[in-house]
């Protein structure tokens, strides 16, 4: 009976994600795979290709393979890229060859042991809620009756390998002017991380007078010495020493599937992802001149609210995911939209994250004004104020998230940090809001994992406010 079949697949913030071998193997891929070609051929039809692209984690491809061939038994013709390519240009081909979606076989910025799968609608953003509950939905009818799986084999003529850098590089230049880059000098520090972003900075920008040295571009699926391929500061250790010789103008790491970004200033300092959303803005706004609205993430900058405010446009404020940041993006025609992982993502491209053009529309900013990141981030602060932002991120047993909530549901402070709380919302977990800023606690929708964050405009606030929140929550480290 279905009731009875546990459904291994759950798709969270953005993607089905598990560990390899646990729960991400391949009979799950594969239910995985047949329930989104059923979605794609009821909502589509199967006039109109598949993408199936992969990242650079351990045997993605092998998956990647998989997936194409549960695609091309179900009658569609298949575009499966020959090589681990960055999520966004996998989405761009989508948008490039008129196709009804895509699936990315990548776990993002998770640790080592973790892979998962993407999917990708025919507007190239991350799927709805509603998509992929109708996917979720389907898998366990699929896993108690495996024979709904259709299979081609390997060699099918319905799958077709294709190159995914060349458009992809292509549609980068005519969104950031990269002669000017290129001939500006910079001398540019670039960690993809042993990811899928390995590169493309080096090919973008070589030829002229900027000089681009890349560490960590070969493929490591251990991802040796750091935590998570996630371009935060502590998984940042080696890059910040490098860029801490004070030889190199700015410093981009991108994440696994480099659809993030992490900035490192000319001094060695990294710039936190809201600062870098807030530079981003301003870019955009004050460098560019460009008008439009600005939608971000609930743990998201208050920052780009002021500079909304500065220059006359719209701010809205989202859930976490793109899932949710995306359609509004298409909807308002936004200018850029931004979440606090260091996704960021801008008109006239995709309605998505892109940590290669996010980091080049940084370099862009730096070549256009002569400035480095840290005169720029003081413009900035000139307009909002310093603000000061860190995320605590806590790993709980398996089974702790239902008491983690109930803890979090009953919470009712009246003061944090000896501050007097004016408000709380629930829009994407449990947030309280004093004057100097903001406290946020979430449950991670893809991991036993509980983040605190909090952004304030008083430096001394921060751990202090972090404190409360691991009191609130009872958890300790």
């Amino acid at each position: 009976m279905l009731w009875m079949i546990d459904n291994p697949v759950h798709f969270g913030t953005d993607g089905w994600r598990a560990i390899i071998g646990e729960t991400f193997t391949f009979d799950n891929v594969r239910a995985c795979a047949q329930a989104i070609a059923d979605h794609f051929g009821e909502t589509y039809g199967k006039g109109k290709p598949v993408v199936v692209g992969y990242d650079t984690r351990f045997l993605s491809n092998e998956f990647a393979d998989a997936v194409a061939q549960v695609m091309a038994g179900n009658g569609f013709q298949v575009q499966l890229a020959d090589r681990p390519a960055p999520t966004p240009a996998l989405s761009y081909r989508i948008i490039e060859a008129g196709a009804c979606g895509g699936v990315v076989v990548t776990s993002s910025h998770n640790p080592f042991r973790w892979n998962g799968i993407k999917v990708k609608p025919h507007y190239g953003g991350s799927a709805s809620p509603e998509i992929v509950a109708d996917i979720e939905r389907r898998v366990p009818a699929i896993l108690a009756n495996t024979a709904k799986i259709a299979l081609a084999p390997a060699s099918s003529d319905a799958i077709q390998k294709f190159n995914p850098v060349p458009g992809y590089l292509a549609k980068l230049a005519a969104l950031v002017d990269v002669q000017r880059i290129r001939s500006s000098g910079l001398r540019v520090a670039v960690d993809p991380m042993y990811g899928a972003g390995a590169g493309f900075f080096t090919e973008l920008l070589g030829g002229g007078s900027t000089t681009v040295r890349e560490i960590h571009t070969e493929r490591n699926p251990l991802f040796p010495g750091i935590r998570a391929p996630e371009p935060i500061e502590s998984n940042l250790g080696e890059f910040t020493l490098l860029m801490g010789i004070r030889e190199y103008d700015a410093g981009i790491a991108n994440d696994g599937d480099a659809d993030r970004v992490g900035l490192v200033d000319e001094e060695g300092t990294y710039v936190d992802q809201l600062r870098t959303f807030a530079l981003l803005v301003n870019y955009l706004l004050g460098q560019r001149k460009l008008r439009g609205a600005i939608v971000k993430s609930v743990t998201t900058t208050n920052m780009a609210k002021l500079l909304a405010d500065h220059y006359g446009v719209e701010c809205i404020e989202t859930p976490v995911g793109f899932k949710h940041i995306g359609p509004l993006m298409m909807e308002r025609d936004a200018l850029i939209g931004g979440e606090e992982s260091g996704g960021y993502g801008f008109r006239g491209h995709l309605p998505e994250r892109d940590g290669v053009l996010a980091g080049l529309y940084l370099l862009d900013y730096v070549a256009a004004t002569g400035k480095r990141p840290s005169q720029l981030l003081d413009e900035v602060f000139a307009i909002t104020g310093p603000h000061f932002y860190e995320r605590l991120d806590f790993d709980l047993e398996p089974g702790s998230n239902a008491r983690i909530q109930a803890v979090l549901d009953a919470a009712a402070p009246t003061e944090i940090a000896g501050r007097p709380v004016l408000s709380s919302d629930r829009v994407d977990g449990w947030r309280w809001f004093i004057k100097e800023g903001f406290l946020l606690l979430r449950l991670s929708g893809t991991e036993p994992l509980l983040r605190i964050y909090t952004e304030v405009t008083e430096k001394a606030l921060v751990q202090q406010v972090l404190e409360a929140g691991k009191a609130l929550a009872g958890v300790s480290r």
